[in-house]
């Protein structure tokens, strides 16, 4: 059981880093952050095959199921917490992953495309990807959080660094304060009462 723990990092060969795919559920569709690659996709999920994959989870709003059957086992994504799934594909597949926790009207559809193949086929992919024009920033990132059903692949470049630490700390709206920030300016003004600064008093 403590073998299977997806949290678990899975033994990698020569050294070679595993693959980091940054994992998004939207309402209803997946989106697919390549950081290291600065690439991202909409219901397009593509990783070489017999390379340690690290899935980091969240969703934006509804919970979800992050599952896809011919790659490893169901994991939930939820809105404010990132979850972990660590992989490995042994054999190239075409096949499909969806969500497997009902979450609202289009769930039916929450699916997506998984393609496992060789390193040479990934790079190829990844170049094709960062040939997109469209570019994945907040702004972009807004639009894609509009509900929608039965999304085409999307490709996007050019993908801002923060993003996904934006969406576990649920601060992608203009003025919003992440949590990170949120649980300093508790931490300062904890401090300053038991400093006992002046002006400063307990709620």
């Amino acid at each position: 059981t403590h073998l299977l723990d997806p949290f678990r990092p899975l033994p990698v060969k020569g050294g070679e880093r595993p693959l980091v795919v940054q994992v998004v559920s939207l309402d209803w569709k997946w989106l697919f952050i390549y950081p290291e690659q600065g690439v991202a996709t909409v219901n397009e999920l593509v990783v070489p095959v017999d390379r340690a994959v690290r899935f980091d989870i969240t969703s934006s709003n509804m919970m979800n199921t992050f599952y896809v059957p011919t790659l490893a086992g169901m994991i939930y994504s939820m809105p404010g917490m990132r979850s972990q799934l660590h992989a490995i594909a042994n054999k190239p597949v075409e096949s499909e992953g969806y969500s497997a926790n009902y979450s609202g009207a289009g769930f039916s559809h929450m699916r997506f495309r998984f393609v496992a193949m060789d390193e040479s086929g990934f790079g190829q992919w990844v170049n094709q990807a960062r040939g997109s024009t469209r570019a994945l920033d907040l702004a972009a990132y807004r639009e894609l959080l509009q509900p929608s059903e039965r999304v085409p692949v999307t490709h996007f470049s050019g993908v801002d660094a923060d993003l996904f630490r934006r969406t576990v700390e649920r601060c992608v709206e203009p003025g919003t304060t992440c949590m990170s920030e949120w649980m300093d300016h508790q931490h300062d003004s904890a401090d300053l009462m038991s400093a006992g600064e002046p002006g400063v008093t307990a709620p």
